[in-house]
């Protein structure tokens, strides 16, 4: 009797300590094997965007993955690679008054993001992202723009992290 328990109290450990829970609470579903991520500069050949665009957008794109992953960021040749650039850069007049102003103006930004799993080629995408944020006709851009910049690259680089590692 004594054999047979000791039997099943070593399959019962066994059992417990061979199984994994992989669990993220931000949605990723990374593979253990991936390690690394590269994000190359995203160029901007918007006409009239912002100059710091090029630089504050890749760097948003770098702390997104480092703080909600726990990849290492490498210069070139990550397992997981971001490149593309940003296409567009535009600020239009939306929600018309009655005198035929506008009561807002918004500020849209697209992306184009090639993304590569060197572990798994079938996440690999290549798509555009676009968001926008709206603020009122009569605020100078100038003075908010840097603020609305950062709100829109949160959104996109949530946006191409939730693609790239989210599978959705």
């Amino acid at each position: 009797m004594k054999r047979v328990l000791y039997i099943i109290l070593i399959i019962l450990v066994g059992t417990i300590f061979s199984c994994k829970v992989n669990y993220s609470f931000t949605g990723a579903s990374i593979a253990e094997d991936v390690k690394t991520v590269s994000v190359k500069t995203f160029q901007s050949y918007a006409p009239l965007a912002n100059a710091n665009l090029t630089q504050t957008f890749t760097e948003a794109l770098k702390d997104i993955f480092l703080a909600q992953t726990n990849m290492d960021l490498v210069t070139k040749a990550g397992d997981l690679q971001l490149e593309g650039s940003i296409t567009g850069y535009n600020v239009t007049s939306v929600a018309i008054q009655g005198n035929e102003t506008a009561a807002l103006n918004r500020l849209s930004i697209t992306v184009k993001v090639k993304f590569t799993n060197t572990k798994d080629k079938e996440q690999d995408f290549e798509t555009s992202f676009t968001r926008f944020s709206d603020y009122e006709s009569s605020i100078n851009l100038a003075s908010i723009e840097d603020q609305l910049i950062k709100d829109i690259n949160d959104q996109l680089t949530q946006d191409i992290f939730n693609k790239a590692v989210s599978n959705w």
